[in-house]
Parts: C-alpha cells; structure tokens; sequence
C-alpha cells in the first residue's frame, strides 16, 4: 500500500514539472526574426542605419545627387543653339564652376559656326552662352524675313519666364543686309543679340550672369 501511494505522489509530480515546462514553448529566441534582420519591425542595433539607395548623396557626380548629367546639359545646349545633335562636332563638355555656380562647360561646333555654354549642374539653367553664326552661311538660306515684334518673341523664347516686351530692339541696316540688334535683362542675366532680318535667325548671341 506504501509503496502504491509513493508511485502515485511520484507520477503527480512528473506530470506538474512536465505541465510547467510545456508553458514556456515559443518564447525563446527566434534565429529566424533578429532584431534588425528583413521583416523585423525591431530597431536595428545601435550603431547601425539603413541605406537608402534612392537617398541623395550631396556629391556632385554621385549616383543619387540631384544634379542634371552631362548628357541632359549637351541637349539644353543644343536646344537653345538651334542645333540638332548630328550637327554638332568637336564637342567638349567638362565640369566646372562659374561665379560659385557648379556647371558644365560645353562647346561644339558646327558647318556655320562654333558655340560656347555654362549650364548649371544643380537645375539646368544656362548662365552662360557665346556664339555667332557665319554670316556667308546666311546667304545660302531662303528668306523667312521677320518684324521687329516677331523677333522679339524669337529672343523671349530662348530666355524660359522672361517677357517679349522686356526685350530692348533696334532695327540697323548698315551693312546692307539689315538686323535686329538688342539686350535683354532678366533674373540676373544679361543677354545681347543679333538678328538676320531676312532669315530671322539669331546669328550673334551673348548671356552673361551679373554678379
């Protein structure tokens, strides 16, 4: 009978070790779900931080920075010029700085003449451009002939935000052939021209950032 009752007092407490034992499943260590491991909403340890690829980086050239590159840089220039990008040759397209301003320097030629432009780096605004069109060249192209207003409107469309009657015009015909010569002044920028009369071309132009 003892021995009976032992047995019993024995298996009791088998069965309440093994009953707490069994409360504790699943609250262990989980190698699957670390903290800082993909998935986990658990902070990453200290020390640590994610990288972000679409992140800028700041550095001018780095992937990621929000600068134009110089590929966009040789299409601004070439719009503006009026030049399709089979026509240009000769091009050079270099990093620089103009007046503090990061920019890309760009020159090119063409069959009728050579061009020069700064284009800033950080939105694509040109801050600089130089070029004069061969004026031998002219004669060879049918007359599209042009007024005052009209060429007005010509100059305003090469100048984004700018007005048509903000631009300074004058009609010269010294040499024969006759021109459009002026300026205009707009957002820091000062820019000269000039235009044939009878191709309504601007075979001369010139902007400068005003310090």
């Amino acid at each position: 009978m003892r021995r009976m009752l032992c047995s019993g007092i024995t298996a009791g407490l088998l069965l309440i070790i093994l009953a707490g034992c069994g409360g504790q499943t699943g609250t262990g260590p989980d190698p699957g779900n670390q903290a800082g491991a993909p998935g986990s909403s658990a902070p990453a340890a200290s020390g640590e931080q994610a990288l972000n690829p679409n992140t800028p980086s700041g550095i001018p050239g780095e992937a990621g920075s929000n600068e134009i590159s110089r590929e966009d840089a040789l299409a601004i220039a070439l719009d503006n010029a009026g030049v399709p990008e089979d026509g240009a040759y000769n091009i050079k397209n270099e990093r620089d700085g103009d007046s503090g301003i990061p920019i890309y320097d760009i020159e090119f030629e063409t069959d009728y003449g050579d061009y020069d432009f700064e284009v800033a780096m950080a939105d694509g605004r040109i801050v600089g451009a130089d070029y004069e069109v061969d004026e031998d060249w002219l004669g060879t192209l049918g007359d599209s002939p042009v007024n005052s207003e009209e060429a007005a409107l010509l100059v305003q469309s090469k100048v984004p935000g700018s007005h048509a009657e903000d631009v300074e015009i004058r009609e010269e015909s010294g040499d024969g052939r006759g021109r459009y010569e002026g300026e205009l002044f707009f957002d820091g920028m000062k820019y000269e021209f000039e235009i044939d009369l009878r191709t309504g071309i601007i075979f001369d132009w010139n902007a400068d950032l005003r310090s």
